[in-house]
């Protein structure tokens, strides 16, 4: 039988998304964990919804497996043997299931508010990239892509708890796009870039935008939309519990250090 499970990692404390030697990676140690439980076996399927790139994390992912196990007892198993990882839904689907097409990703981006950027105008620009164009300059070239025309559905951008939050949705993303798209919101809000050259860099056959992309540990990959309906697992193992209150902790001592060093905090 074929089965999309969705969950959610920590991006940064893997070496990346996809499978690499002896580097500990999102998909290397679900792997491990499908193959010591005897989940999949030798010749079953595996097919992953998204590639987020490393340190980005996703509360929302898929992986489509093939497996004769029985359903009910696949994400506690998995749980129970993962660490910064936590499966938490569970459909069953039909043969030709594509988990690479979705309906919809959704992406949000968290970033420090500092005071210096305006909310409104962020928004107010971010509609030139709504709707359909090339975003070839606005990703790191992928020779896997030939594809580079899409359409972004929505950009919605707000102030919450001390940052700056960028939800973007669309049917698929490129290589960087969304980090690149951030950083060149930020540098038009500053007046380092201007209109006519992100619309021109839109067109077939425009000129590169020269930005760097934001630092990955601020994305994460919320939800992929499926026309089917996922069952939702309570959580029954460490999965992300232990990376939560590690990085809670560790959020702390480095503020006191801020504190002490006079770099200030959160609160404007």
């Amino acid at each position: 039988m074929r089965y999309a499970l969705k969950f959610g990692y920590d991006g940064t404390v893997f070496k990346g998304y996809a499978r690499q030697p002896d580097k500990r990676t999102v998909e290397g140690d679900i792997m491990y964990a499908l193959r010591g439980l005897k989940i999949l076996k030798e010749g079953d399927g595996f097919n992953p919804g998204s590639r987020t790139d490393r340190g980005v994390s996703a509360a929302g992912n898929i992986i489509v497996i093939d497996t004769d196990k029985d359903p009910r007892g696949i994400i506690p198993e998995l749980n129970s043997e993962l660490k910064d990882i936590v499966f938490h839904g569970i459909v069953q689907v039909d043969e030709d299931f594509n988990p690479r097409h979705a309906v919809q990703r959704w992406y949000r981006y968290y970033m420090l508010d500092n005071g210096r950027y305006n909310e409104n105008i962020l928004l107010q620009n971010s509609n030139v990239f709504l709707g359909e164009h090339d975003f070839k300059n606005l990703s790191k070239t992928d020779h896997r892509e030939n594809v580079t025309v899409m359409a972004i559905d929505s950009i919605d951008i707000c102030k919450q708890d001390g940052f700056i939050i960028f939800d973007i949705r669309a049917r698929r993303f490129l290589w960087q796009m969304i980090r690149r798209l951030i950083a060149c919101l930020l540098e038009m809000h500053d007046g380092n870039v201007d209109m006519a050259e992100v619309l021109s860099s839109l067109c077939e056959g425009g000129k590169r935008v020269n930005v760097n992309p934001m630092d990955p540990g601020g994305l994460i990959l919320m939800d992929i939309v499926y026309r089917v309906e996922f069952e939702h697992v309570p959580h029954t193992g460490d999965g992300v519990d232990i990376a939560i209150r590690r990085s809670l902790t560790r959020a702390l001592v480095l503020k006191d250090i801020g504190n002490v060093a006079g770099l200030g905090s959160l609160e404007h």
